[in-house]
């Protein structure tokens, strides 16, 4: 699996570096900035889809030369892709490591991050396992890349005991000038053990050997001690030492981006021994086990339990903590991803609504994105009007007062950006009756140029197209939204919102039934797509699962419906967000239709969708294929599904690939991004459907699906400060039966429990 990753982050910066040592590593100042740059000029991106990599790809690579016969190989697999005698990525929470042994030297890697600054802290340790004396040299060397066409270079500092590489963000416009003055436009690499020598500019390093036979390694003895005068700078450091039999030398380096030589030598001080970096790995432990969420279990599936008891928690902590690191996330993405920390850190979830409500328009409508800091702008994607957003207010603000019960929420006042106050309770009204309102004369919500799906760009850009995904999902929206009217005391304002749901549901049913499904909206010119008729984009997997949710599919439909969908969407690697892929564009639909078939959002297995489908389906008490839809989403266990997605079990990516019947050679492969809005719907999947442990507004809920092969499963869940340590299992019971201290729980809802205690529940689920 030559593209295995792990990622690391802080509240400032985030890395996704592979087993092969190839790196991408972005930090806010306050917008995302790179410290470590292609060799050529870039255009500002960050994480790519399957990204490729190539030889001069940023990475971080420590290179070890035997200086008695000239061999030469690298750590941890390239620039010189030697094969070693011994390899090992290892991804941990809070670290990641590799250890390589050949010609009888071992070099162990670690890579960790501080807790609140923007620096990588690496360790490289170097033992002599050949049993005999051994010379050699260890060139550690992190390329810095072209890092602006202005001004760059790059010199080894005594002073500052390391590599510091200086240039100047390329802008044109005067007040960009005062805009920049602060930007981290430094790169250092510092030293704690002072080097043999240096050698500070790319071209000089690889001479006429490449990367993978450097010049300046295999023609010289020492490095030049060279530096990088407009120039591609880089931070090459050689140590040439002698190891006796079994001997180990340790170093230590910090790598990061700063304003000046102050904040270098503050750095230094602050991180730069080992005592430093004992320190700063024990906080960052500690940081990152405040996500460890609240749910752990025991089941059949070992695989399952060390994803969901570790890695599941870690990846939706990561989204609430820092929101993708960027200033202005979507407000789809943003309500989200705060959703999942409804289950971490409630309290995040909740300055979140009030983050977004107080950005919220008068005409009720939410905004493409959120602003997070002074001076955000909104950029890209979120120029684009998209007409979804209100709807995620009351789905995700359902968890959170499932978890919570906090209905004072809706009593906070809120000032929005235009001077008004409104209470979080008349926020979200008028959100739902913009989603009323924002539908054509059939009742059907109109799209602009996108909904949940970014790319789909021209269904409505003339003003006339409608979304089927976006009118059953605002048909959802208000069916939530009625019945927390009912719990505030607005029997009349429950009854207006269903009878929103009902217009909404009998819109589509009217226009947007094909028969065997529902289709995925009709377009300015009135062509209805997403149906039988269509030979590519035929069936749509969101449009089907918002029916479910929204009430518009009868049972009599959902019997037509999943069939369907598990036929013609379904692959050994989750269901298909639609199938047949575009295979060239629609103009009528847009742009999504010209990503390549099987990518992305034309037709991949695209998680986000997917987890929809799947938490409807054990709304409906499909559990097993629920079940077997969300194992799916994990890679392995299995060593051949393991290389065919590419990728450690460590993260649920946005997609993988699809074009499963079409391109089969390439079905399963992971994108490698790790940013979706996936997370923290499984996470509730997995509390709320297959534990079945569902808070409300007195308590908990339990009502567990477990698969049918399986018979039992032990879970410990903490709830509005409460332990509950549960023992479920399948019995000859007609429902579902409760029991703590030998007592049964009437209907099956635990009220009355007290914060800080700890409750033994024994569960029997029918068979």
């Amino acid at each position: 699996m030559p593209k295995a990753d792990g990622f690391l982050w802080n509240q400032k910066m985030m890395i996704q570096v592979t087993c092969r040592g190839y790196a991408t590593a972005q930090f806010l100042q306050p917008e995302p900035a790179k410290y470590a740059h292609a060799p050529n000029i870039e255009a500002k991106t960050f994480m790519q889809p399957e990204q490729a990599y190539y030889a001069h790809h940023p990475g971080r690579f420590v290179y070890i030369k035997d200086e008695e016969s000239g061999e030469l190989f690298s750590a941890p697999y390239e620039p010189c892709r030697t094969p070693v005698n011994r390899f090992v990525f290892s991804v941990s929470k809070s670290d990641i490591q590799w250890t390589v042994e050949h010609l009888g030297i071992r070099v162990e890697l670690t890579l960790s991050l501080p807790t609140h600054d923007v620096a990588e802290m690496w360790t490289v340790k170097v033992t002599n396992l050949s049993g005999r004396p051994r010379k050699i040299s260890v060139y550690p060397y992190f390329p810095i890349g072209n890092m602006s066409w202005m001004n760059q270079a790059a010199e080894y500092r005594e002073d500052l005991g390391g590599v510091v590489a200086s240039s100047v963000t390329p802008y044109q416009k005067a007040q960009d000038y005062f805009k920049n003055k602060t930007f981290k436009d430094k790169t250092f690499f510092l030293c704690e053990t002072p080097p043999t020598s240096w050698e500070c500019m790319q071209d000089a390093f690889e001479g006429e050997g490449g990367l993978h036979a450097p010049s300046a390694l295999m023609d010289q003895l020492d490095l030049s001690k060279g530096d990088a005068r407009y120039e591609v700078p880089i931070a090459a450091v050689q140590y040439r030492i002698s190891l006796e039999a079994n001997e180990q030398r340790a170093y230590r380096f910090l790598f990061g981006p700063a304003v000046d030589d102050t904040e270098i030598h503050s750095m230094r001080k602050k991180y730069l021994s080992e005592e430093g970096f004992a320190k700063s790995q024990r906080d960052y432990a500690l940081y990152i086990e405040q996500g460890r969420g609240c749910l752990h279990i025991e089941s059949p599936d070992k695989h399952l339990d060390n994803f969901v008891n570790n890695w599941l928690p870690r990846q939706v902590y990561y989204h609430g903590d820092v929101n993708r690191l960027t200033t202005d996330p979507q407000t789809r993405n943003y309500l989200q991803d705060n959703m999942g920390m409804s289950f971490i850190k409630p309290e995040v979830t909740r300055k979140a609504f009030l983050k977004a409500l107080s950005q919220q328009e008068a005409s009720g409508n939410m905004p493409d994105g959120i602003l997070l800091t002074e001076g955000a702008e909104l950029k890209y994607i979120n120029q684009v009007p998209h007409t979804d957003h209100c709807v995620w207010l009351p789905v995700t603000l359902e968890v959170y007062l499932a978890e919570t019960g906090d209905y004072d929420i809706l009593d906070e006042e809120v000032k929005r950006v235009d001077g008004t106050t409104n209470t979080v309770f008349w926020g979200f009204c008028k959100a739902m009756d913009w989603l009323i309102a924002a539908r054509d004369e059939r009742g059907l919500s109109y799209i602009k140029e996108g909904d949940w799906c970014d790319p789909m760009n021209m269904v409505g850009y003339k003003g006339k197209g409608v979304s089927g995904w976006l009118t059953v999902a605002s048909g959802a929206a208000l069916k939530i939204w009625a019945g927390i009217c009912d719990q505030q005391g607005q029997p009349k304002l429950a009854a207006r919102y269903r009878a929103g749901v009902q217009a909404v549901n009998e819109a589509a049913n009217t226009h947007l039934w094909d028969g065997e499904w529902f289709a995925r909206g009709i377009t300015d010119d009135g062509v209805v797509f997403g149906t039988q008729k269509d030979t590519e984009g035929r069936i749509w997997l969101n449009p089907q699962v918002w029916a479910i949710l929204s009430g518009a599919a009868s049972p009599e439909q959902r019997a037509k419906i999943i069939p369907q969908v598990e036929k013609q969407l379904g692959t050994p690697y989750g269901i298909a967000m639609f199938a047949p892929p575009f295979q060239s564009m629609r103009e009528d639909v847009g742009r999504v239709t010209q990503k390549y078939p099987g990518s992305a959002e034309n037709g991949s297995v695209y998680n986000h969708a997917a987890i929809f489908y799947i938490y409807s389906l054990y709304t409906i008490g499909e559990h097993d294929r629920a079940f077997k839809l969300l194992r799916q989403m994990l890679p392995g266990p299995s060593e051949e599904d393991y290389l065919r997605r590419g990728q450690l079990p460590v993260y649920i990516p946005n997609y993988y690939r699809g074009a499963y019947h079409e391109f089969p050679r390439t079905a399963g492969r992971s994108s490698h991004l790790f940013n979706t809005g996936t997370m923290p719907w499984v996470y509730r999947c997995l509390v709320e459907g297959l534990c079945g442990l569902r808070g409300e507004e007195h308590g908990l809920r339990v009502n567990p699906q477990l698969p049918s092969e399986w018979n039992n499963i032990k879970v410990t869940r903490l709830f509005r400060g409460a332990k509950f340590v549960l023992d479920i299992r399948h019995q000859d019971v007609e429902e579902v039966i409760v029991k703590i201290g030998g007592k049964v729980v009437p209907e099956a809802y635990i009220k009355d429990f007290e914060a800080g205690k700890t409750y033994q529940v024994s569960v029997s689920v029918p068979r």
